[in-house]
């Protein structure tokens, strides 16, 4: 068998590329299904979860490429005519499902690829190429569109690939022609075709008409809401009462690390008030800082981590730092510390924040971080090993903060 096409038959690499993609599609579509309902209640259902996903993603960039190098080389090769040109609907709608088909093999893994490299956290991609893509921020409302367009393109996929299938039964057992025996890794003789001169608009049209398949399910996506981010349930949004204080916070953030599944996921909270004193000829003051736990996005486990088993967000809203500042023991890593109190999910735990402090007409510029362990403040107990969860949380602040007029 020849390894190009012909006008009257499909080569061997069109063949195999048919083929390789084919079974991929038909093990990616159940087994995103399957992980995607599964549960994830503990340590090993969650570990079982992202094992399946990450399948999932790392056969999804494999037919990616695979799409890329059949495109390639259906561009450099002639194509088989259609055996009937003269039932010009059924061969108008057979070259726009196969376009259809196409357009979805890139984009349906590659809107899951950006979706993967906006967001952090869980179910790795096994590639060399990492976890991020060029240009690709991380953002969750990147990440939130993405992911309906995921959707959105999986839906078209599924469609075009049933009236692909449909188009080729009808072929094998109503016409009972060689249209899929031309496919067929063995397909055996197969008449030649007829010839047929196209027109400009007969090779355009197909192609549009796609095009206009995928705007239609963008339009129907975004009117089911598939773009605004439903993976869990919204939390209500803890009110923060305005604190007046003698040092005013104009900028800051407030993150938290945790390690899942072995890697860095990074947090930060979006809503948090700072009531500051502090004397600078002393080098002693006061804070209490008050953080709106549902204010808390965590890449792709925002939801799981506002959850019962861990924040527990809509019970306990808040968090509160109640700490006094004083000057470090000489040799400590930082300045200044902060000694007190960290409640927390209904549980207080002595905390000390060390950190630096860049002071300079009245405007103060601090940073510091300090770690926690989960488990102390019942967070996350389903998961006692640190396979899927680890224990250690890293809790950094950065803020910049301005002295008030007496």
């Amino acid at each position: 068998m020849a390894l190009g096409n012909t006008h009257q038959s499909y080569g061997s690499l069109s063949k195999t590329l048919h083929w390789a993609t084919a079974l991929s599609i038909l093990a990616l579509i159940p087994l995103g299904i399957i992980a995607n309902g599964l549960p994830f209640d503990t340590s090993e259902e969650l570990a079982r979860k992202a094992f399946l996903f990450s399948i999932h993603k790392t056969l999804g960039v494999t037919v990616f490429l695979l799409a890329l190098i059949r495109i390639g080389w259906m561009i450099t090769q002639p194509k088989p005519a259609p055996l009937h040109p003269e039932r010009r609907l059924e061969t108008f709608a057979a070259e726009m499902v196969h376009w259809a088909l196409y357009g979805a093999l890139v984009l349906v893994p590659l809107s899951g690829w950006i979706h993967h490299a906006a967001t952090t956290g869980f179910a790795p991609i096994w590639w060399p190429f990492g976890q991020n893509l060029p240009l690709v921020p991380k953002s969750e409302e990147v990440a939130h569109l993405f992911a309906g367009l995921h959707i959105v393109f999986e839906r078209v996929l599924v469609i075009a690939l049933v009236l692909h299938i449909a188009g080729a039964s009808k072929h094998r057992i109503l016409d009972k022609d060689g249209t899929l025996a031309r496919m067929l890794p063995r397909g055996g003789t197969v008449p030649p075709a007829p010839q047929r001169a196209d027109s400009a608009a007969q090779h355009i049209l197909p192609p549009l008409a796609a095009i206009a398949a995928f705007v239609l399910a963008i339009g129907v996506g975004n009117a089911l809401g598939v773009f605004h981010g439903k993976d869990a349930a919204p939390v209500a949004q803890a009110e923060l009462a305005e604190v007046t204080s003698d040092w005013q916070v104009e900028s800051g953030t407030l993150a938290i690390t945790v390690s899942q599944l072995g890697a860095p996921v990074t947090g930060q909270f979006e809503q948090w008030t700072a009531e500051i004193a502090y004397d600078p000829d002393t080098q002693t003051g006061a804070t209490t800082v008050t953080v709106a736990i549902p204010s808390l996005t965590l890449g792709s486990v925002t939801g799981q981590a506002l959850g019962a088993e861990f924040f527990d967000a809509t019970t306990h809203p808040t968090a509160v730092f109640t700490a006094e500042i004083t000057p470090a023991p000489n040799g400590a890593e930082a300045p200044l510390v902060a000694t007190g109190t960290l409640s927390l999910k209904g549980t207080e735990m002595p905390l000390t924040l060390p950190f630096d402090l860049n002071l300079t007409d009245g405007l103060a510029e601090v940073s510091g971080s300090v770690t926690v362990q989960r488990l102390d403040f019942g967070i996350g107990p389903s998961y006692p090993d640190e396979a899927s969860v680890g224990f250690v949380v890293e809790i950094s602040v950065a803020l910049t903060a301005r002295q008030q007029d007496s």
